[in-house]
């Protein structure tokens, strides 16, 4: 029962949104934030105070998620200010090479950073590699045999 208590008390703190003034969003603000509003619009006030109320009774997002939306946004930006890096947990360590022979022809993938190398060219998946080397679509995980680890979930 508690559960539902919150949710309708959550909803109905939502719709109370769109019957304030900009005026009582910012008021609200200040008492949800403790600090200052921002001087935006009142769409901005309304879908940020909707989140702070979830937030505040449901929880926020969870530190992998956290960790995740920081290392996009370094991406993004093209900064490295953030310590979390975005892989695939299937990657081999950079510098790994991975040798994978088709059709009698031997081929090395050396992993990157932020993708794979093959011939001198680089590649954002083993995906891509797999298909300019088979011609066909293939699971780049799978065709050069890597697994997902267990522990990586």
């Amino acid at each position: 029962m508690h559960k539902q208590d919150d949710n309708a008390q959550v909803l109905a703190r939502l719709a109370g949104l769109k019957d304030m003034t900009v005026k009582q969003l910012k008021a609200e603000w200040e008492k949800l934030f403790s600090s200052e509003a921002p001087n935006n619009s009142r769409s901005f006030l309304e879908q940020r105070l909707a989140y702070r109320i979830q937030e505040l009774t449901f929880g926020g997002l969870s530190k992998p998620v956290r960790q995740l939306l920081d290392a996009l946004a370094d991406e993004v930006e093209g900064k490295n200010v953030r310590k979390s890096v975005i892989s695939d947990p299937r990657n081999p360590v950079i510098g790994t090479r991975l040798v994978r022979e088709w059709n009698g022809v031997e081929h090395v993938i050396t992993v990157l950073k932020d993708g794979f190398d093959w011939q001198g060219r680089r590649y954002k998946s083993l995906s891509a590699i797999a298909r300019d080397i088979t011609g066909t679509q293939w699971n780049g995980y799978r065709f050069f045999g890597l697994r997902e680890r267990k522990d990586a979930a």
